[in-house]
């Protein structure tokens, strides 16, 4: 409990408003949100010219030609298409775009320590906490359940990151008790097994 009451402090003082923030409390979202490393299949219909594979940079951007570079991390599909739409409505009328997602690359997690199978793990789903130690092939006999923690990026009010830790107790996950839960990680959370 005073593991968590120092990470809701340290949230705090980082530039959030005072009321208490939850890290680990994260709700998946309802549509499919892209990032890095997503390959995608735009259709501009009736311009093959336009239509393209696209694979979204590190730096969350797609190249398009005629309007270059265009934000494509952390929005879904649908909303990309709208977005492409209006930047090539001025260069081609009547315009209709389709986004589809060929392959989800971005979301992975990494699971580092005592574990069997240490790694980055690409996955296809949202993952939770439990779903990721079992996909390291679980603790080795070293491990130290009680002194899990999760290493996540979070951003200030500011634009700039910085890691948080999250402590979590692995009798509290298999119990259902503790502060944290079973919750869904982040694409880049790291789950230490000291």
């Amino acid at each position: 409990m005073f593991g968590l009451c120092v990470l809701l402090l340290g949230v705090n003082l980082s530039g959030c408003s005072s009321e208490a923030i939850r890290e680990d409390a994260y709700e998946a979202p309802q549509e499919f949100l892209l990032g890095p490393e997503d390959v995608l299949e735009i259709t501009v219909w009736r311009n093959q010219d336009l239509s393209r594979s696209a694979v979204i940079r590190p730096d969350g951007m797609i190249s398009m030609p005629i309007i270059g570079d265009v934000p494509a991390a952390g929005k879904t599909a649908s909303i990309l298409a709208k977005d492409l739409s209006t930047k090539l409505l001025p260069f081609v009328p009547n315009i209709n775009v389709s986004v589809l997602v060929k392959e989800v690359n971005s979301y992975h997690v990494f699971v580092l320590g005592e574990v069997s199978k240490p790694g980055k793990f690409q996955v296809k789903s949202y993952t939770t906490l439990l779903q990721a130690i079992s996909m390291a092939g679980g603790f080795t006999e070293y491990a130290k359940k009680g002194r899990l923690y999760v290493v996540r990026a979070h951003a200030n009010g500011d634009g700039r990151y910085h890691e948080i830790r999250i402590p979590v107790r692995y009798a509290d996950l298999v119990h259902g008790g503790g502060a944290t839960g079973n919750f869904i990680l982040r694409s880049g959370d790291t789950i230490v097994v000291p």
